[in-house]
């Protein structure tokens, strides 16, 4: 199949820091490509990618300091976009909702991954006006809040076997908090967890604009008053895999309804055990007591780090082996593409045969309909 992956500009893909979206993204269209199909990735002209790359911005566009909003290169890469069209069997956008407005002349051929909350109450009043896009959710708890929409199914993200190794006997003995600085992400509560544990915490964590005054003002204390706390900043791949393989465990203390939480399939490829507080799709990515513990409260958090050791390390990398693999997510975003009208209507007419209603040529069949 010939597929278009469209990234969101924010980060390169892969991003050299912190990103999710984009990661995943690369990490699709990299697979996509092993298995044999002819993909374009649309995205930062600084990408790193196997496949046809269409650069619709010089650079990623955090970390251009000349970039102050960043919606006119999205409206320039969307055109970019309709102009190639015809090109594709698939356009596969993870760019929320940015480009409904043009798909009214390809949308048979389109399918549109959502990878954020989608408990903003601006959401369903448009949603429930473009009901009929299809649309792929990144866990099934990230689907509640929405209207009745059109799923074409639930993909769990999924790494590369390779890219973070396992490490069967750590070297540290830290807890670890990857990811973020904000109020939903919740790293006092990890602070408070170590802490009272008596063990060292590690924060390797970007910072926001938004979420400067945050840091600021609460945390930035909180690791100044607790002498086991180190602050690390934003880390790369590379320097991932030490400080995710070599931890305890990781803790991801949420306070919101987190649509999947990267950070806790890339801590199971290292074999390191989460603790991870009961929201969004903790329960649906953490296997209680096998791959880490899913709590309610600090106390339970406490109480699981007393416990981790329990846990068969190299079991939690199964976990990752069995789960939540690229290779297992391209198959199920392959097997999505196909249910496509556009594709399925092409595979039709290869095999000689057309769907009910349509034709070979692929028009419809008024007779049929009668």
């Amino acid at each position: 199949m010939k597929i278009a992956q469209i990234a969101p500009l924010a980060e390169r893909c892969p991003p050299r820091l912190y990103g999710g979206t984009e990661r995943i993204v690369a990490y699709l269209t990299e697979e996509l490509v092993r298995q044999g199909h002819d993909v374009t990735l649309f995205a930062s002209g600084d990408s790193k990618t196997s496949a046809r790359l269409v650069p619709c911005c010089d650079v990623a566009l955090r970390l251009n300091p000349a970039v102050s909003d960043p919606l006119p290169y999205h409206m320039m890469m969307l055109e970019e976009v309709r102009r190639r069209a015809d090109d594709f069997d698939v356009l596969h956008f993870h760019i929320d909702l940015l480009h409904y407005p043009m798909l009214a002349s390809f949308s048979d051929k389109v399918v549109t991954t959502l990878h954020g909350r989608l408990d903003l109450a601006d959401l369903k009043p448009f949603y429930s006006m473009f009901w009929r896009y299809p649309l792929v959710s990144i866990s099934n708890e990230q689907r509640r809040p929405m209207p009745p929409v059109n799923w074409a199914g639930t993909v769990y993200h999924g790494l590369p076997q390779d890219l973070l190794p396992f490490t069967a006997k750590p070297k540290g003995d830290y807890l670890a908090f990857l990811g973020r600085i904000s109020p939903e992400k919740r790293p006092d509560r990890a602070i408070e967890i170590a802490a009272r544990s008596g063990l060292p915490l590690k924060i390797a964590a970007k910072i926001d604009k938004a979420d400067q005054g945050y840091w600021d003002d609460f945390i930035s204390p909180l690791v100044a008053n607790h002498p086991n706390v180190d602050f690390i900043g934003e880390i790369n791949e590379h320097q991932k895999a030490d400080f995710l393989g070599n931890a305890r465990a990781l803790l991801f203390p949420i306070d919101w309804p987190e649509p999947f939480g990267l950070v806790m399939i890339e801590a199971m490829a290292c074999g390191t055990p989460t603790i991870a507080f009961r929201c969004g799709s903790v329960p649906e990515v953490i296997d209680d007591g096998v791959s880490g513990f899913v709590v309610r409260d600090i106390d339970e958090a406490v109480d699981a780090v007393r416990r981790v050791d329990s846990l068969d390390r190299a079991r939690v990398r199964a976990t990752f082996e069995d789960r939540f693999t690229v290779e297992r997510m391209a198959r199920e975003y392959v097997e999505i593409y196909r249910n496509l009208p556009s594709v399925r209507r092409a595979i039709l007419r290869s095999a000689g045969l057309s769907a009910p209603g349509v034709s070979t040529s692929g028009q419809m069949d008024l007779s049929a309909v009668a």
